[in-house]
């Protein structure tokens, strides 16, 4: 079951999304033409009477930390899906390696950019630029989405971390000091943290509880880093011991229990830090916005006996009566950016790299167009001869050659001459599969 086609008319305006057949036999009679390759649109030929009959759509949202799962919904139908990966944490490593270089140039007493500290000031509601690209990819899709598909409403999952309560559940009144309280289920907690498989066995699909990792009869606490998630029978099997009692022949689980234990509170800090901050933007589009907890997403979906999804737990945001599921295959979307400014590579030490015949080593990628080619375009590439025949579709890396590199799904095929390549659809800073 795929996604639904999105319709325009000859205004490019939108209309009710069709079927994937429909949309085939549209284009095959020549009423319609491909409008965009990823989400897959098509645009009327002709123009066509407004439907008075039109059912409306409601766009839901499941901001998540690294992925964010995206549903629309036509009468209680999931009709079209998609998850959304981030780059956050892309963005935060960059900013650390440019701040390190820099850093490093100063202490050399070479050019430099001089220290900013003190002329700088933040505008309230600022966030750290990591936090701030999660809520503008978010609305990136949800004003693109807005213009292919007639959406009149919008659900979001507000989402309440209580990041207090899960470092120590006997926190109260005073002890919290700063922020505020939000209650949170541990179990739940736990059960994303762990991938709702069991810790010491891997075992999926089975009844998991809530277990300690140093026994509280041997002064453990119930801080969330001394907790994990067991099955039954290997909660009864380490009863009261210590975890590297239990685990002495198993060296490699130990480790990683112990490390995943201690493990962070980033994407619960970073989804309290953006939620506001998203809600605000989604309810500028001027469209209704309704909100939903992530316990009441659970439940549906429980009653709905759905697996876990990104984009499942997206359709189950807020009031959601039975579903009906027309897709089981999202459109996956990853944050890819627009490339570098970096004219000149670097080695590690952020020195300029230099080829044999001491010339600097520059960035191909650099070179905006090659022969109507961008850098980052998703193309198709028919090689009627040589080596490479055949035939391939995927990302591609311009040369100032005009033999560039495609970059598929299974591999990266070089030197394919421009004369074989024809654009599927132009570089937007996103790379999409299924």
């Amino acid at each position: 079951m795929s996604n639904h086609v999105f319709v325009l008319d000859i205004n490019k305006q939108p209309l009710d999304p069709c079927t994937p057949g429909m949309a085939r036999s549209l284009l095959k009679a020549g009423k319609a033409a491909v409008f965009r390759q990823y989400p897959f649109t098509i645009i009327l030929k002709k123009e066509v009477a407004k439907n008075k009959d039109a059912k409306s759509c409601q766009l839901k949202l499941d901001p998540g930390s690294v992925t964010a799962g995206i549903a629309i919904l036509q009468e209680n139908k999931l009709i079209w899906a998609a998850e959304l990966t981030h780059r956050g944490q892309k963005i935060k490593d960059d900013l650390e390696s440019r701040r390190s270089l820099r850093r490093g140039r100063r202490g050399r007493k070479t050019r430099y950019r001089k220290p900013r500290f003190l002329n700088r000031t933040r505008e309230k509601g600022w966030l750290a630029p990591s936090l701030e690209h999660r809520v503008l990819t978010t609305m990136t899709w949800v004003k693109r989405l807005i213009k292919l598909c007639p959406i009149d409403s919008i659900a979001m999952e507000l989402v309440r971390f209580d990041c207090h309560k899960l470092q120590n559940q006997e926190i109260s009144g005073k002890e919290y000091q700063q922020g505020t309280l939000y209650q949170y289920e541990v179990r739940e907690y736990l059960l994303e943290k762990f991938n709702r498989t069991c810790a010491y066995c891997g075992a999926k699909d089975t009844p998991l509880e809530v277990e300690h990792i140093k026994p509280k009869s041997k002064g453990g606490s119930n801080r969330v880093s001394n907790l994990t998630i067991a099955c039954v029978p290997c909660n009864q099997a380490k009863s009261n011991l210590d975890i590297r009692e239990f685990l002495a022949d198993k060296p490699s689980v130990l480790k990683r229990v112990l490390a995943q234990a201690k493990a962070p509170l980033k994407d619960a800090a970073a989804v309290n830090s953006t939620r506001w901050k998203l809600l605000k933007s989604l309810k500028e589009t001027g469209l209704p916005v309704t909100t939903g907890t992530g316990g009441q997403t659970k439940f549906n979906r429980r009653e709905q006996k759905l697996e876990k999804r990104h984009y499942l737990d997206a359709a189950c945001v807020g009031d959601t009566p039975q579903l009906e599921i027309l897709t089981n295959q999202p459109l996956l979307i990853k944050c890819a950016g627009h490339g570098k400014r970096q004219i000149v590579h670097v080695d590690k030490f952020g020195f300029p790299r230099i080829n044999k015949s001491g010339e600097l080593v520059r960035k191909s990628a650099l070179v905006k167009q090659v022969k109507g080619f961008q850098t980052g375009d998703i193309v198709k590439a028919v090689v009627t001869g040589g080596k490479k025949i055949g035939s391939y579709l995927g990302k591609v890396a311009v040369r100032s050659s005009g033999s560039f590199n495609i970059k598929t799904i299974t591999q990266t095929v070089q030197g394919i001459s421009h004369k074989y390549c024809s654009i599927v659809q132009k570089k937007d800073g996103y790379t999409y599969g299924f």
